[in-house]
């Protein structure tokens, strides 16, 4: 039976290593048993997601698998990161299934996250929007909007720098972590906050506010609002390594989950799980994915995930930039 189109281009995007051919995976053999680090607790969304992507992993390998996963700490995925890195070799024998939350723990500088994911290697991912909007239409730079957003480690604070690079003067507004900054911003206690996730347009309606621009990288539009510009298509200021940061938040912000291998992994077993991945992919997607959100085969992952690791100029300008804007540091 020929294959549909979906299968096609997940073929073509999901089981592309280099000039690996799309045959390698028949070749490449997966270890008779793995195992699936997954960020807590025991009946979040992410051991719910863990537990189906597991048994279509499973289903979808060339060879025989048992594939178990292993629940480790909070939600933030810190605990279970850090455990990949101690426990992981690059056998093909354990992945771990990585939150933006994570890495962006790591950009503020939670002393917790001990770990480094530069050169992890993407199996799939699962992607979300990320739009800075307000009660009125964007106002001109200068304007100081104030800024709805939980605490200087959430994701609100990105907002915030971004405003910043734009231009304005917004005066941050604490305490207003989702859901109930969109509350605030319809009550006009905040007049700008950053939404993140799922069905961005319905709540947008729901709140009545504007979409100001989204946090797609430059040159790149979100489907979800593809007439809506990304911010780094505008004229930003400050130092690059500001900007490098932000486009790491940004980039966390956005990662909803991405199952990933260690460093160094030979490139036909990560050919040959993001082959199984394709089940995984292919049955979720007839179920249909939550408003919004994207699912991203391995090659269109690696942006994303290599964004998520900046250089140390950048992290340290972010959190440099933190205390100064918002006098607050990771303890």
């Amino acid at each position: 039976m020929p294959a549909s189109p979906t299968r096609r281009r997940l073929l073509q995007a999901g089981l592309a290593t280099g000039g690996l051919a799309l045959a390698a995976p028949a070749r490449a053999m997966l270890p008779p048993a793995a195992t699936l680090l997954v960020p807590g607790p025991e009946d979040g969304p992410l051991a719910r997601l863990a537990a189906h992507l597991a048994a279509s992993l499973a289903r979808g390998a060339t060879t025989a698998i048992r594939l178990g996963h292993s629940v480790l700490g909070g939600p933030d995925g810190v605990t279970a990161a850090n455990r990949f890195v101690t426990e992981s070799a690059p056998d093909g024998r354990t992945l771990l299934l990585l939150p933006g939350a994570a890495p962006l723990a790591r950009l503020v500088g939670d002393p917790r996250a001990r770990f480094d994911p530069a050169g992890w290697l993407p199996v799939c991912a699962l992607q979300g929007s990320a739009v800075l909007a307000g009660r009125e239409a964007m106002p001109p730079p200068g304007a100081a909007p104030r800024f709805g957003l939980g605490a200087p480690d959430m994701p609100g604070a990105a907002g915030l720098l971004a405003l910043d690079l734009l231009g304005f003067a917004a005066s941050p507004v604490l305490g207003l972590p989702p859901p109930r900054a969109e509350a605030a911003l319809a009550q006009g206690v905040a007049e700008a906050v950053l939404l993140h996730g799922a069905d961005i347009p319905g709540r947008l309606a729901a709140c009545g506010a504007r979409p100001w621009f989204t946090l797609e990288p430059a040159g790149q539009r979100d489907p979800a609002l593809p007439d809506l510009p990304s911010l780094h298509d505008l004229r930003l200021l400050g130092p690059p390594e500001l900007r490098a940061a932000l486009a790491a938040a940004a980039a966390s912000i956005r990662l909803q989950a991405a199952l990933v291998l260690p460093p160094l992994t030979p490139a036909d077993i990560v050919a040959a799980w993001r082959g199984a991945a394709l089940r995984w992919l292919e049955e979720e997607g007839r179920q249909g994915w939550a408003p919004g959100l994207r699912a991203l085969p391995g090659t269109e992952a690696a942006p994303l995930l290599a964004a998520i690791a900046p250089p140390p100029s950048a992290a340290l300008a972010y959190r440099e930039w933190l205390l100064r804007r918002l006098n607050w540091r990771a303890d």
